[in-house]
């Protein structure tokens, strides 16, 4: 985000040589603080290989059921690694055989299931993107998307992996057209396009989120570079929408410009309701919810700010229609929020969040008991990753 990790930090197009690391690192948890805020109670913790200087660092991405959560750490190199974290605190690193090991290179997990496999993808030593699944005894399987480019830059990106471990993601072809893809557990990679999606350069369908059903939720971009958000029903029925205050510019519209995105935000819960944003023509972000009947609900944190680059993100949902994501003020700090179906929205602050423009607290997953997940940003742009029991 700016957030200096904030939704405009690209993790395409990242080039580099170096060997792969083969080896698989156990961590230890290192857990800086467990605290309670107006009934919250926070557990701030950072992988012990993680850097300690700005744009280094541990971000959380996911949460399952069981507590356990998934992420990535970038080391004082800057080389992203993959993490896991028990509910006990245990911190175990991990790596892709393939992934490189120069800056901006490496291992990021994305989602992790109720079975503890995770989905993510990895940047290898020629710049290239590819996806991978890790089962919850750390077996890791790499693969690719058959219509991926072999351009520094393009590739195979998994975002998403269900309980029935489908998972979804894109994939960037050699002209950089981007196409939404679903992966069975078996290995089989099934590629879907949205009709109106554009053609052209960063144009295109992508698929973030997959509920147990099999519906996959995500954004296409037209040939105007416009924004929009759609559903792919498990029968491969695809419903396109739009929240009526979305712009209608240029990386603007229902999800903004999601090739420069590092963290994606939308989910869509077992009920086939879907979380998200849009930015508007003054390029702020507003939070929406849609149900599977098709009804949006477009909300704002009241501490949002209203300027570009300002706004609420609604980055996940649970089962019971709770949204988690982050909001940022006029003043660019960032700060987490929970919205209860009913519309109630909660703000939150992790205990070491600085409290000036590119810092503060972010929400990125929800499981079903409504603990979140996330990264804050401290007083010195270093990451670190908390949860926060409701």
């Amino acid at each position: 985000m700016n957030m200096r990790m904030h939704h405009r930090s690209s993790i395409l197009g990242v080039q580099g040589r170096s060997a792969a690391l083969t080896m698989m690192i156990a961590l230890a948890a290192v857990v800086l603080a467990t605290e309670s805020a107006q009934g919250q109670t926070f557990t701030t913790f950072s992988a012990a290989g993680a850097g300690t200087a700005e744009n280094e660092g541990t971000i959380a991405t996911s949460i399952n059921d069981a507590g356990t959560i998934a992420g990535f750490y970038i080391d004082s190199s800057l080389v992203r690694h993959g993490f896991v974290r028990t509910t006990a605190g245990k911190i175990t690193g991990f790596e892709a055989s393939g992934a490189g090991t120069e800056s901006k290179q490496g291992t990021i997990a994305y989602a992790i299931n109720s079975a503890g496999t995770i989905a993510g993808a990895y940047h290898d030593s020629s710049g290239l993107w590819h996806g991978f699944v890790r089962t919850a005894a750390g077996k890791i399987t790499e693969f690719s998307a058959s219509g991926a480019g072999a351009t520094p830059g393009q590739g195979t990106y998994a975002f998403a992996i269900n309980t029935a471990g489908v998972i979804a993601g894109l994939y960037i072809d050699d002209d950089w057209v981007i196409h939404g893809f679903e992966r069975a557990a078996d290995g089989t990679i099934t590629e879907f396009n949205v009709s109106e999606a554009g053609a052209g350069e960063l144009q295109g369908t992508g698929a973030f989120c997959i509920n147990s059903d099999g519906d996959i939720a995500g954004y296409y971009v037209d040939s105007s570079s416009v924004a929009h958000g759609f559903e792919r029903s498990s029968s491969d029925t695809i419903t396109t929408f739009n929240a009526s205050g979305a712009g209608t510019g240029s990386d603007q519209g229902t999800g903004g410009n999601f090739p420069n995105t590092l963290i994606f935000q939308i989910g869509i819960n077992t009920a086939g309701t879907i979380a998200g944003y849009y930015v508007d023509d003054s390029n702020a972000y507003h939070g929406f919810q849609r149900s599977s009947a098709g009804k949006l609900t477009e909300f704002r944190a009241s501490g949002a700010g209203k300027a570009a680059n300002q706004g609420t993100i609604a980055a996940g949902i649970n089962t019971a229609g709770t949204i988690t994501g982050y909001y940022i003020d006029a003043s660019g700090v960032g700060h987490g929020f929970s919205r209860t179906s009913g519309g109630k929205i909660t703000g939150f602050e992790a205990p070491g969040a600085g409290t000036v423009s590119g810092q503060g607290t972010v929400g990125y997953a929800i499981n079903t008991a409504g603990t979140i997940t996330g990264t804050y940003v401290d007083g010195s742009y270093v990451f670190h990753g908390y949860l926060q029991n409701p």
